[in-house]
């Protein structure tokens, strides 16, 4: 969330121009993502945490308008009463209107919004014609993957809202049937102790909590060949894990008895048998499929009921440092996670993709952090509280959004995210998970 690498400046000045066909590309793809739904569709906001469609549209392009068109000589802002409508958090830029009621807003309608789209996407591409300074092109590259944020955000909330209505529509068509496959078991991958490099180096985009690269001290653990499964998660469910207050850190148990939680969310039980909704719409719990939708503390009251822990985030980037940035992503169109497939035991599956993986680890800088100077300092710096990491990205995570440092962080309640969890221990645990 953060600032962008040198490594994307160009000799001169000139933006590169396939800086300027990534933005299209991106643009484009956030605005197909809306093609299945109706206007109607996208004024809903189904609660606090999540936000309309129209207004992930209209917020990704007041970035580009606020933080590079705003600076530029002569440029008209599309609507003078934009930049505080669609600012989402940057309170040194004004006083934001309520998050909670972004659903309210009946105008500007979806047609302005595409207009103002339309007004800023021309005015910066004229701009990137031109020799740009430096600090222009590592903001460009910074709205693109703020962006892309957006986007499986906009995914997210999509599903959020379909799932409150009665009718539990799907956001899209399956896109293939679900076939039965054999889950590999479970295995456990085994790291010695030792000093590991930890954060972005080197070329190519990183947000600013990713950095500095550092060192860091990791103890030999063991973590698992694959994400938890559905079927697994039933089991927990069965043996009563819902009702065992032995198993949940106290915020987490407060939360069970408040909400009633007995299962992730969006599971029914229908006639004795589980149901889910998916953005393909609802469908039976396949248990080979990761479980999806947990909260941290579900994610931990499940390790502690296998006689197992979460990673931390170091632990996590250890075992991805040789692992392919490969997987099931927002591009494979499947919009849910994917059973594992693979009997390869030389290192662990699912790491990137799927879903996004709880670690142990709290939302906090890096040693010898520094958040961006200016407005854009509030990206990052301002949540290093009450949020925990989660890694590795989700089955509607674009693809080329991804590195293995990439930290995303969510409060340890959040469960309308795609997200999972994968075990680890200690490499002299003793838990068998026969």
């Amino acid at each position: 969330m953060a600032s962008v690498s040198s490594a994307f400046l160009h000799a001169g000045g000139q933006p590169p121009p396939a800086l300027a066909r990534r933005y299209q590309s991106i643009r484009a793809t956030t605005v197909r993502l809306c093609q299945p739904l109706r206007a109607e569709d996208q004024q809903l906001q189904s609660m606090s945490d999540a936000s309309p469609t129209k207004w992930h549209l209209a917020h990704t392009t007041w970035f580009f308008e606020m933080f590079i068109l705003s600076q530029q000589p002569g440029y008209q802002p599309f609507h003078p009463d934009f930049g505080r409508l669609f600012n989402s958090y940057y309170h040194s830029l004004g006083n934001p209107p309520a998050r909670a009621e972004r659903g309210l807003w009946s105008r500007p309608s979806l047609d302005e919004v595409h207009a103002y789209r339309r007004h800023v996407d021309e005015a910066l591409l004229r701009l990137m014609e031109q020799p740009a300074a430096p600090q222009t092109e590592q903001a460009v590259e910074l709205g693109l993957h703020h962006e892309q944020q957006h986007q499986e955000l906009l995914l997210t909330d999509v599903k959020h809202a379909l799932f409150r209505h009665p009718w539990r529509q799907a956001y899209a068509p399956q896109a293939a049937p679900v076939s039965p496959v054999q889950t590999p078991p479970l295995c456990w991958h085994r790291f010695p102790e030792g000093l590991r490099w930890m954060g972005h180096d080197g070329p190519g985009f990183s947000f600013d909590n990713e950095r500095p690269r550092h060192r860091v001290f990791v103890h030999a653990f063991q973590l698992a060949s694959r994400l938890v499964t559905s079927g697994e998660w039933l089991e927990f469910m069965r043996a009563g894990g819902y009702r065992n207050p032995l198993l949940w850190l106290s915020d987490g148990w407060a939360l069970v008895q408040q909400e009633n939680w007995s299962a992730p969310l969006y599971w029914e039980e229908r006639d004795g048998a589980f149901f889910h909704m998916t953005l393909t719409g609802m469908r039976p719990v396949v248990p080979q499929e990761p479980v999806c939708h947990v909260s941290f503390y579900e994610a931990d009251a499940y390790a502690r009921f296998v006689g197992a822990r979460l990673p931390t985030e170091a632990e996590w980037e250890t075992a991805a440092g040789g692992v392919l940035i490969a997987g099931n992503f927002q591009e494979s169109g499947r919009l849910h996670p994917a059973p594992a497939v693979s009997d390869d035991t030389s290192g662990p599956l699912q790491m990137f993709g799927d879903a996004w993986e709880w670690t142990a680890s709290p939302h906090l800088p890096h040693p010898g952090y520094r958040p961006e100077p200016g407005p854009l300092g509030e990206y990052n710096a301002k949540f290093m509280c009450n949020q925990m990491v989660l890694r590795g990205g989700s089955c509607v995570t674009p693809a080329s959004h991804l590195r293995r440092s990439y930290r995303n962080f969510f409060p340890p309640h959040a469960r309308w995210q795609f997200s999972s969890l994968r075990l680890a221990r200690d490499d002299a645990g003793s838990y068998n998970p026969e």
